[in-house]
């Protein structure tokens, strides 16, 4: 029990990470795209940017950091597993951007209250909360070494 929960530590510092750098990179351009494009276009197109480089950071530090390496897998088919299980939870993680755009569209009465902006946000980390539990368990169940 001591070496998962000293896992799941590991997990969520280098998934803090990742979620900062994937927060930032996607609400930058949000921000940006926000006042030209239909917002959820935008937050489509943020949520892409910003998930897909921080699954770079998130591989090479949970491979060294987090999980213990399958050899007989090998990088190759390591990384394709890793990439194949991270788009799943990009899908998630879009799909739920795009319910939380949609919602805020079809209120009109939520410009009054809260920016564009700042509803990406929350609805960000709502997405990422998500797609963190997820990833944790599909990694555990397909990357790591099993001991038999």
């Amino acid at each position: 029990m001591n070496k998962l929960l000293a896992q799941i530590i590991k997990f969520g510092f280098v998934g803090g990470l990742c979620f900062l750098i994937d927060f930032a990179i996607s609400t930058v351009i949000v921000a940006v795209l926000g006042n030209v494009l239909e917002h959820s276009t935008a937050a489509l197109i943020g949520g892409f940017f910003g998930f897909t480089i921080s699954v770079i950071v998130n591989y090479l530090l949970s491979m060294k950091f987090v999980f213990t390496r399958n050899e007989e897998l090998g990088r190759k088919k390591e990384f394709i597993i890793f990439i194949v299980l991270s788009v799943i939870g990009l899908g998630i993680n879009e799909i739920i951007l795009w319910i939380c755009s949609n919602i805020y569209s079809a209120n009109p009465n939520l410009e009054n209250i809260i920016s564009f902006t700042v509803w990406f946000a929350m609805s960000k980390i709502f997405a990422t909360a998500i797609v963190m539990v997820y990833n944790f368990i599909s990694r555990k169940i397909f990357l790591e070494k099993h001991d038999n």
